[in-house]
């Protein structure tokens, strides 16, 4: 088999299909594609027989951009089903040198209990938050020091184990090796958290098409990691319940509902989109701010919510320094904007929209998986030479 120049990033949303190729050893992005693509993730509702007319497309326009027929990716995903589980564990010593197979004791340890009580998931991401030693907390992995006892807090985070088959089957059908699964609000948000580093405490909320993934950091180390059943689509379906329309037409007025025309005040924007779209409704009695109250009250529904789940997953005192950071698809109503959530929230003042590219979506993945995030651990692919137990399955970034 020849040598591969590139490596694949692929994320399989729930509207659009997004990968981008990158150089072996440089890490220089050398191409970035996008097909529109509806795929349902959720257990009781898997249909991937449209996805796979999209991804065989996605398949040719990648091999014919890289030169390179395409054998192995990197599949980055998100899905209702996903769950997220912390774990302590611990380990006597008996004030012997800690050697880093200690560590991996452990880990295994935990990844196998896992297994035991969630046999219908698989873990995507395994991630050491924290090392007590001689009841000292520290970040990284001290080596050669004695203690008689340690202990590691780990948070996995796991997908269905029925989305994962599905997945590999599909991918294999086009003879196409996955590589790693990631979980891309996971990826994204760790990426992103480099822009927000003077805040202590951070909710990264990625609200997709029917699902808002919170990802909560503290001191740059992710603490939880949560799913709402609730997403953009819920808007779309409100504003056809309500008002009487067809899905088509409510994710038109919805998506030109832009942010000079949402938040504004100005009449003229206003009656711009009067013309444009309510006109062209056949119910005139129809109002733009019953509009703006439907989608308000989605929002508010979400955001509220997603801090009810920040409380009740965060056991640490919440303080002014929280940041609540929107990202996904389903945020870009509100692009560029403040929302004042004074009267539904005492926990922060405000909320940013992050402005993220279809591009570094994908470049999130190569960014996580190269080793930024020193707490990651990785289980290393089965086609690797044998070792021993615990280095075949995972290691530890340095």
């Amino acid at each position: 088999m020849s040598k591969k120049n590139f490596d694949i990033y692929l994320d399989l949303g729930t509207s659009k299909i997004r990968a981008a190729g990158f150089e072996k050893n440089e890490n220089n992005q050398i191409f970035f594609l996008e097909n529109n693509c509806l795929t349902t993730l959720k257990s009781n509702q898997l249909n991937l027989s449209f996805t796979d007319k999209i991804l065989e497309k996605t398949i040719l326009e990648i091999e014919k951009k890289t030169g390179e027929y395409l054998d192995n990716i990197n599949l980055m995903l998100d899905c209702p089903g996903a769950l997220s589980i912390s774990l302590s564990v611990s380990k006597k010593n008996e004030n012997l040198f800690l050697i880093r197979e200690d560590i991996e004791y452990l880990i295994q340890d935990a990844k196998q209990q896992i297994l035991d009580a969630y046999q219908d998931k698989n873990i995507i991401h395994i991630i050491v938050n924290n090392y007590k030693i001689n009841n000292i907390d520290h970040d990284s992995l001290p080596l050669n020091i004695k203690c008689n006892k340690f202990s590691i807090d780990i948070v996995f985070i796991c997908f269905p184990s029925e989305i994962i088959d599905n997945l590999e089957k599909l991918f294999s059908k086009h003879q196409i090796l996955i590589d790693n699964f990631i979980c891309t609000s996971y990826a994204k948000s760790f990426t992103y958290q480099e822009h927000f580093t003077e805040f202590n405490q951070i909710a990264f909320l990625d609200i997709g098409y029917e699902k808002t993934s919170i990802v909560f950091y503290e001191q740059e180390k992710i603490k939880f990691f949560d799913v709402l059943p609730i997403g953009g689509h819920h808007i779309t379906k409100d504003i056809s319940k309500i008002l009487n329309l067809n899905i088509e037409l409510s994710e038109k007025i919805k998506l030109n509902l832009n942010k000079d025309i949402i938040f504004s005040d100005n009449e003229k924007n206003t009656e711009i989109f009067k013309k444009e779209f309510l006109e062209t409704i056949k119910e005139n009695d129809l109002s733009f701010d019953l509009i703006k109250k439907i989608i308000f009250a989605r929002i508010e529904e979400t955001l509220n919510l997603s801090f009810k789940t920040i409380k009740t997953n965060q056991s640490l005192k919440l303080n002014n320094q929280l940041k609540i950071v929107l990202i996904g698809q389903g945020s870009k109503i509100l692009d560029n904007k403040y929302i004042d959530i004074k009267e539904t929230t005492p926990l922060v003042e405000e909320i940013d929209f992050f402005e993220e590219s279809a591009s570094n979506i994908c470049q999130s993945g190569l960014k996580l998986m190269n080793g930024i995030n020193k707490q990651e651990v990785v289980i290393v692919p089965k086609i690797l030479a044998k070792k021993g137990l615990f280095e075949r399955l995972f290691y530890i970034f340095k």
